[in-house]
């Protein structure tokens, strides 16, 4: 695997990638790709998480990022999500796979199954959700946080595949790196959400502000406290194991048969963002 070091575009481009994956825990494989090459790639906010992977998959170029780092040492609140989208919206890429491991808020939502959140509640409190922070303020609209079009192939996807899935569900996105309390995951199950996670925004907030298209592939690991089940990353890892390869499918059939142009409202994001 060579390693570039990269800032401009000229030599960018030989290395564009249309589909970008942020790989959440458990993902961490690039033996998924062919004819590899590691990228380290300069952004105005700062390092990514780790070095960019471009390679082939299913006959695409891809570009795969593991969120948390090779070796999971970044927490959630430290992942720096403004320089992976701004890297990834140098690469080319238009569309972004977004896999993560999650908890569950409801009986239904079983360990095991895959959800396609459609909504999110943010409980976050110390991230930066914006690229416009000095100069410009860019109100963004997250009405429908996930791009419509993506979500809808990853549905089709996963039930051709028949897997267990939830076509939607609402994600609070809690600051992390602990656990909820019992007092925390009943108030989130009376606001009727229906997984946790750490990671959600504001990734899907700034790839909505850079106009890709971005969708979450959302893995249930257990079920939160509310269920008198103390949850450990133990558990969350072994779980992770099991659901992975169901989500590698997904990826891999989507990066198949995605088409370039979604057709969606995700690419003219910032027409009416600003004041």
């Amino acid at each position: 695997m060579s390693l570039f070091l990269l800032s401009s575009f000229f030599e960018l481009r030989n290395m564009q990638a249309k589909i970008g994956i942020i790989g959440g825990t458990g993902l961490y494989d690039p033996d998924l790709l062919k004819n590899v090459k590691e990228l380290t790639i300069d952004t105005p906010y700062g390092p990514t998480s780790d070095s960019i992977i471009i390679g082939e998959l299913a006959g695409k170029q891809v570009a795969f990022l593991p969120r948390h780092g090779k070796k999971h040492t970044i927490r959630p609140t430290d992942v720096n999500s403004r320089a992976n989208i701004f890297a990834l919206k140098k690469l080319g890429v238009l569309q972004i796979l977004a896999p993560s491991a999650v908890g569950s808020l409801k009986e239904e939502y079983k360990p095991g199954d895959i959800v396609f959140v459609d909504q999110f509640i943010d409980r976050t409190t110390k991230r930066e959700q914006s690229f416009y922070t000095k100069e410009k303020v860019c109100h963004i609209s997250v009405a429908e946080p996930m791009c419509v079009n993506l979500r809808k192939n990853l549905i089709a996807i996963a039930n051709n595949l028949d897997f267990k899935f939830h076509e939607k569900g609402t994600y609070v996105c809690i600051e992390g790196p602990r656990f909820s309390t019992k007092a925390e995951s009943k108030m989130f199950r009376d606001w009727n959400a229906d997984v946790i996670g750490m990671t959600l925004v504001p990734e899907c907030v700034l790839a909505r502000e850079a106009e890709l298209c971005y969708a979450s592939i959302s893995t249930i690991t257990d079920y939160d406290v509310w269920k008198d089940h103390p949850v450990s990353a133990g558990e969350v890892a072994e779980t992770m194991k099991a659901n992975v390869e169901e989500v590698k499918q997904i990826i891999l059939k989507a990066i198949k048969y995605l088409p370039e142009e979604s057709g969606c409202e995700c690419r003219k994001a910032l027409k009416n963002a600003f004041l």
